[in-house]
């Protein structure tokens, strides 16, 4: 009977050890693995990404709101500044061939400190066109009064722009000393024959300024002209070439400016292609 009894005591002992233990499984399972009190400090940042689901989606919403503020402060912003230039703008038309931006440049700059000056061709027209950029808003206004002003062999309009100077890739304007002193000696030269090739232009530009170093073509059946960027051994090359603006090489005039970037190495191109 004393044996009996000590068996039955032990199967009891052992059931509610059981009990105990499936209690303990369900409490465990109830917990928070996130839970502050589980992470030590010097892990807080570091949170597994399989428990990332577990994070409350409040702090989700909050980041994510947090990133929408900030995209539409950054869009305002840029928006306001756009704005501001162009209201800082004058877009002016009819130029002559032969004028330079430096000619055009000082034109304006009777009118108020001009920031920048960018002449473009149109392939459709013997004249071209330019946007004009001054430090504020005055100066704009009063360059609208330059109107019919003759330059060169033509009066140029003025009007107010619509849109701002587009700025130059920053990663293709002169980084070194020796980027600016190359710039000194090339030109863009743009409205080329499509028909002329890289040799014809070399000795164009040979034959009535002086050597050439480099010479970079560009453009392609797509395109009814090309442009190029020529840079001679001495500036004084450069300098004359800007007289031959207007110039015809092929069936076209062509048009010279000064270049606002050296001649850069050809990027190689991806192996997929």
């Amino acid at each position: 009977m004393g044996s009996q009894s000590h068996s039955l005591n032990n199967i009891v002992g052992k059931g509610c050890f059981n009990d105990s233990i499936r209690e303990l499984e369900e409490l465990l399972t109830k917990l928070n693995p996130l839970a502050k009190e589980f992470i030590p400090p010097s892990h807080a940042d570091a949170v597994s990404p399989g428990l990332a689901s577990s994070i409350p989606k409040q702090n989700y919403r909050k980041n994510a709101a947090n990133a929408v503020n900030k995209k539409r402060v950054n869009s305002r912003t840029n928006r306001a500044q756009r704005e501001d230039s162009i209201r800082r703008t004058v877009y002016v038309s009819d130029i002559d061939q032969q004028v330079t931006e430096e000619q055009l440049a000082a034109l304006f700059i009777t009118c108020g400190q001009v920031v920048d000056c960018r002449v473009c061709g149109d392939p459709n027209s013997v004249l071209r066109f330019a946007f004009v950029e001054f430090t504020d808003e005055e100066g704009a206004h009063a360059a609208l009064s330059l109107g019919g002003t003759m330059l060169g062999y033509y009066p140029v309009r003025v009007l107010p722009s619509k849109t701002a100077i587009v700025p130059v890739n920053p990663t293709f304007l002169p980084q070194t000393e020796d980027d600016r002193e190359m710039c000194a000696r090339t030109i863009y030269c743009t409205n080329i024959d499509k028909k002329m090739l890289q040799a014809d232009i070399k000795l164009f530009f040979e034959s009535l300024c002086g050597e050439v170093a480099q010479l970079r073509l560009l453009g392609d059946h797509h395109h009814s002209t090309r442009i190029a960027f020529v840079e001679f051994i001495m500036a004084e090359s450069a300098v004359a070439a800007l007289n031959c603006s207007g110039a015809v090489l092929g069936s076209l005039p062509i048009r010279v400016s000064p270049s606002k970037t050296p001649v850069r190495p050809r990027s190689p191109w991806p192996s997929l292609h």
